[in-house]
């Protein structure tokens, strides 16, 4: 997979010396995107050298031209009966996302994600028969464009395609009704150079098992140790991955190549995500990269791809609030908590970015609550076109008072809304104000000024990247509620 690096102006984000570089995720799901020339500016000031893209995305390709970033660029779910339905759907799709982007903008795509954790226990088999054709689809596709030496296929997978009977990596096998169309789908990536991308959670395995050792989701060396023969386990990232590894080795696989394509820590919408653990998951995670550190079965560091890049206010919520905030940065690209990004390079915020006016909208000091409906639907509104997931319990904005909490769901509407006029009424319980609300480490955000790039829709309908087994739904109808008692209580 050695090409040569496209050029990029000098000193426009030199890497730091001593190691390759970074990859990470840009996820795109946000009604206030930055624009993507800021994005890739930011991705080279913090030594970034390497992306995925969950969707072909005109605007970020673009941008990643002659960036000297390589390029993972994902197929969504959605896409796969039609891609696995005919080869020359899937030309079309290689030539219109692929081909034209390398030829016509430089931009260095070295890899395609076909699909996107396709065998989630939450899908059904809905993507069972159509992930494999639809990977052999591209790759003929590839191979027809003259791409297939320098674009590599895979598919990225959930954790939860592996399994270990004895509780120890040692004892990782494939699920057993995926074993077969395992065996085709990693003989197939291996023999036309491909490799295996495996999503990796500590956060999900901490949040979805109250009994899970909360030490052991992090790489202090402080978990009571797993030991598995003579290896010694301190932390779930390194026996989830060796669980995988194994189960390669028991199917005659054991060099396959394998990428963790997602692995991070959220920052806000559960009581563990949080910036303290956040900071303390990802610089460990972050030295490791550095160091050039493996798994005790596989010495050799894999190419890892933090997730996430940005906050998205766009998302699903369906696995949990938390959704809305893996990035390493805010929305807007301002640092949330200092980070080491290798070698003593301090983390940098993304520059140039410009806002809407310094306002907000709030609840009126003199509005009265004489219709409790009538506050609940304007708050329920205002959440479901907003992001309100800072408001949940254990959050950023879990601890502000009945009055800040309609104020907050108002101006997250209003932002979203681009300040518009009319988008801070609420039946008259709303005023704009020029005197910021926000009380740390609650945050009344103001948007990113997007109106010269597109509109923004009043009824957003976010993407699932990836789903899991906790769905987490009505809360902001729970959240609601409370306000109202609050409001009856004053």
């Amino acid at each position: 997979m050695q090409i040569p690096s496209l050029s990029f102006p000098i000193g426009y984000g030199e890497l730091a010396k001593g190691f390759s570089g970074l990859a990470c995720n840009w996820g795109l799901q946000s009604t206030h995107p930055l624009p993507p020339n800021i994005v890739v500016r930011l991705l080279k000031d913090n030594g970034f050298d390497k992306v995925k893209l969950f969707e072909a995305d005109p605007g970020a390709l673009k941008a990643l031209g002659r960036s000297g970033i390589q390029v993972m660029v994902g197929i969504p779910n959605d896409m796969l009966a039609s891609l696995a339905s005919a080869v020359g759907n899937a030309e079309a799709w290689v030539q219109q996302n692929v081909s034209n982007y390398i030829s016509n903008h430089g931009t260095d795509i070295r890899s395609v994600a076909v699909g996107n954790e396709p065998f989630l226990h939450d899908y059904k088999d809905r993507f069972v028969n159509t992930i494999f054709p639809a990977l052999q689809n591209i790759q003929a596709a590839l191979v027809k464009a003259g791409l297939s030496k320098q674009v590599k296929v895979t598919i990225p997978l959930n954790a939860d395609v592996y399994q270990t009977d004895t509780g120890l990596p040692s004892g990782g096998y494939f699920r057993p009704e995926l074993q077969n169309l395992m065996m085709n789908i990693i003989k197939f990536l291996q023999d036309n150079g491909g490799f295996l991308a495996i999503n990796i959670y500590p956060f999900l395995s901490m949040q979805a098992d109250p009994s899970f050792p909360k030490e052991y989701a992090f790489f202090n060396n402080t978990a009571k140790p797993l030991v598995d023969g003579s290896i010694v386990y301190t932390n779930v990232y390194d026996a989830n991955f060796d669980t995988l590894i194994s189960a390669l080795e028991k199917s005659g696989f054991g060099h396959m190549p394998v990428v963790i394509g997602e692995v991070g820590w959220p920052t806000d919408g559960d009581s563990s995500a949080n910036i303290d653990n956040a900071k303390r998951f990802n610089q460990a995670l972050l030295d490791r990269i550095v160091q050039g550190q493996g798994s005790p079965r596989r010495r050799t560091p894999p190419d890892v791809y933090i997730f996430s890049l940005l906050d998205e206010d766009h998302k699903s919520t369906l696995p949990g609030n938390f959704e809305r905030h893996w990035g390493i940065f805010k929305y807007d690209g301002s640092i949330k908590y200092p980070l080491d990004m290798g070698n003593g390079r301090a983390i940098m915020p993304a520059k140039g970015v410009k806002y809407l006016a310094r306002q907000w909208c709030v609840m009126s000091p003199s509005a009265g609550v004489s219709d409790p409906n009538t506050l609940a639907q304007s708050i329920n509104y205002a959440c479901e076109n907003g992001d309100c997931t800072s408001l949940g319990y254990s959050s950023s904005c879990g601890n502000l008072d009945a009055q800040s909490n309609a104020s907050y769901a108002f101006n997250t509407y209003f932002q979203t809304m681009n300040q518009s006029k009319g988008a801070c009424n609420f039946n008259n319980m709303a005023v704009i104000t020029t005197v910021d609300p926000s009380k740390p480490p609650c945050r009344f955000e103001i948007m990113i000024d997007t109106r010269q790039q597109k509109k923004v829709s009043p009824t957003p309908t976010p993407t699932v990247y990836r789903s899991s087994a906790a769905k987490i739904e009505g809360i902001f109808a729970a959240l609601i509620m409370g306000i109202i008692c609050l409001f009856t209580l004053i």
